[in-house]
C-alpha cells in the first residue's frame, strides 16, 4: 500500500504539469491589457481609483493610436495587413466602448449618491 500513494503523487504531480502546459498555450503574451508588465510587486500595492483609470485610459489610448497607424498604413499602401488593421480597429473599438460603460455606470452612481437624502 505504500506504493499505492506514491503512484497517486506521481499522477497529480503529471496532471498539474499538464493542466500548467494548457494553461500556458491558450494565454498567449499577445492578450496583455496593458503595454506594462505586471510583476509580483505591482500586485502587492495597492492601486488608487485615480491611478486605476488613468492606466486604463492609457491602454484605450494606447489601442486606438495603434488602430489608427494600422488603418493609415494600410490606406497608403505601406502594409497589406488588413485583417491585422481590421482586429486591431475592432480591438480598440471593444475597449473604448466598455471604457464608456464603466464611465456611464460611475456617473449613474454618482447620481443615486447624490440624490440620497442626507
Amino acid at each position: 500500500m505504500a506504493s499505492q500513494p506514491t503512484h497517486a503523487v506521481s499522477a497529480e504531480q503529471l496532471m498539474l504539469t499538464k493542466m500548467e502546459a494548457m494553461r500556458a498555450q491558450v494565454q498567449p503574451p499577445e492578450f496583455v491589457v496593458s503595454a506594462n508588465p505586471l510583476d509580483q510587486q505591482m500586485l502587492n500595492t495597492p492601486l488608487s481609483f485615480s491611478e486605476a483609470m488613468t492606466n486604463v485610459l492609457n491602454t484605450v489610448n494606447q489601442h486606438q493610436s495603434l488602430a489608427s497607424q494600422k488603418m493609415t498604413a494600410v490606406e497608403t499602401g505601406k502594409s497589406d495587413d488588413l485583417v491585422g488593421a481590421m482586429v486591431a480597429s475592432q480591438k480598440a473599438s471593444l475597449s473604448f466602448n466598455a471604457l464608456m460603460q464603466v464611465r456611464n455606470k460611475v456617473v449613474g452612481s454618482f447620481d443615486d449618491i447624490m440624490k440620497m437624502p442626507v
